[in-house]
C-alpha cells in the first residue's frame, strides 16, 4: 500500500512543480493543502490518513497533543534546520522521525531592503496614486546615505543587511546581547553601547533576532517611545519580538515614520486583523523566505528526506532542541 505525504499551506500551488516528485511516486500519494488549517482540530481531521507530512516553516505547530491524534504519522519534514514548534519529545515517543532542509538567508536579506527602500521612497503610495491619477509627487523621499542603520542583531541575516547598508553610504551600528567588538569589527559595522542607544540614535532599526525567552517582548512600549519620530523599523524575523500593540499605538498616534513588517502574531492574518489597517505600515504576507530558489530547496530535499526515510536511513534528522 502505498504511504500518504501532506503538504501543509501549498498557499501559490508550487510545490508540484517546485521539484521532480517522481523518484517517490511508486512509494508515495503526495497531497498539497492551499488553505491554512486553523487549529488543531482541524489538523487532526486533515492529516489523520498521512503518513508523512511536509510543513512549510514554523507555521504550524506540532504540539504532542496533535502528534498523539496522529497515528499513522511516522515522518514529519519541515523546512530550515530548526523548527521551534515541534515537540521532539513527542514525536520520538510516538515513533515519528523529524527532518529538516536547507533554507538560504539570501531572500529574507533582499526583502529586509524591499522593505526599507519602499518605505523610504514612498513607493506604494507614489505607484498607487500614479495608478489611479492620484497627484504628481506627494512624498519626500527619506535618504539612506549617511543616515544610521540600527540593527538588532548581527548574525548571518544581520551581517548581510549590514553590508547592503554599507554599499548604500550609510553609518550602521549594531547590538544584540551576545554580541562582540571583535564580530562588529569583523563585518565593519559600530558595536552600539546597548539596545537604548542603538534604538535613540538610529534613522532605520531593523530585526534580525531569533525568538527566544531573551528576545520576546524586547521592543515594547518603552524601547518604541526611544526611536526618532523620523525613524523606521523593520521587522523581517519574528513578530513577537515586537510589542504589537505598541508597535500599532505608535503607528496610528505618528510617533515613527513608519514600519515595514512581514511578520505577525497571527498568520495568516486574519481579515479584521488590525495590522491590514494600520496607518504608515508598509506590510508584506511574510515573503521572507518565499522565494523560488528556497522553494526548490524545500521540496527537493523534502524528496530526499522521504527517499532516504523509505530506504531506512533517514537524513537531516533534526535534534531536539
Amino acid at each position: 500500500m502505498r504511504l500518504r505525504c501532506a503538504v501543509l499551506d501549498d498557499f501559490q500551488r508550487v510545490a508540484a512543480e517546485a521539484t521532480d516528485w517522481s523518484p517517490i511516486a511508486d512509494d508515495v500519494e503526495v497531497v498539497s493543502f492551499d488553505t491554512h488549517f486553523a487549529d488543531e482540530d482541524a489538523l487532526a481531521a486533515a492529516l489523520g490518513g498521512f503518513d508523512i507530512v511536509v510543513t512549510l516553516r514554523e507555521r504550524v505547530p506540532f504540539p504532542g497533543s496533535l502528534i498523539a491524534r496522529l497515528p499513522r504519522l511516522k515522518l514529519l519534514i519541515a523546512s530550515g534546520m530548526r523548527n521551534s514548534v515541534i515537540d521532539y519529545a513527542a514525536a520520538e515517543a510516538h515513533g515519528v522521525t523529524v527532518c529538516g532542509t536547507a533554507s538560504s538567508s539570501t531572500p529574507p536579506v533582499e526583502l529586509t531592503w524591499a522593505l526599507l527602500l519602499g518605505l523610504a521612497r514612498g513607493i506604494v503610495e507614489e505607484s498607487t496614486a500614479l495608478r489611479t491619477g492620484g497627484p504628481w509627487q506627494s512624498t519626500v523621499g527619506a535618504d539612506l546615505y549617511g543616515r544610521r542603520l540600527g540593527l538588532l542583531g548581527l548574525g548571518k541575516i544581520g551581517s548581510r543587511v549590514a553590508r547592503v547598508g554599507l554599499a548604500f553610504g550609510m553609518r550602521v551600528s549594531a547590538w544584540s546581547q551576545n554580541l562582540t567588538g571583535e564580530r562588529a569589527d569583523e563585518v565593519g559595522v559600530e558595536l552600539a553601547a546597548d539596545k537604548e542607544e542603538l534604538l535613540a540614535t538610529s534613522d532605520f532599526v531593523s530585526v534580525h533576532l531569533a525568538l527566544g525567552d531573551r528576545t520576546r517582548g524586547l521592543l515594547g512600549p518603552a524601547e518604541l517611545a526611544l526611536l526618532k519620530p523620523t525613524a523606521y523599523l523593520i521587522n523581517t524575523s519574528r513578530a513577537a519580538i515586537v510589542d504589537q500593540d505598541a508597535l500599532l499605538a505608535a503607528l496610528h498616534e505618528g510617533r515613527i515614520a513608519g514600519a515595514g513588517v512581514d511578520v505577525f502574531d497571527m498568520e495568516p492574518l486574519p481579515a479584521g486583523h488590525p495590522m491590514r489597517t494600520a496607518p504608515r505600515l508598509l506590510a508584506t504576507p511574510h515573503l521572507g523566505y518565499v522565494s523560488r530558489a528556497n522553494y526548490e530547496t524545500y521540496y527537493g530535499q523534502a524528496v530526499e528526506n522521504i527517499r532516504a526515510y523509505l530506504a531506512g536511513s533517514p537524513v537531516r534528522v533534526l535534534p531536539s532542541p
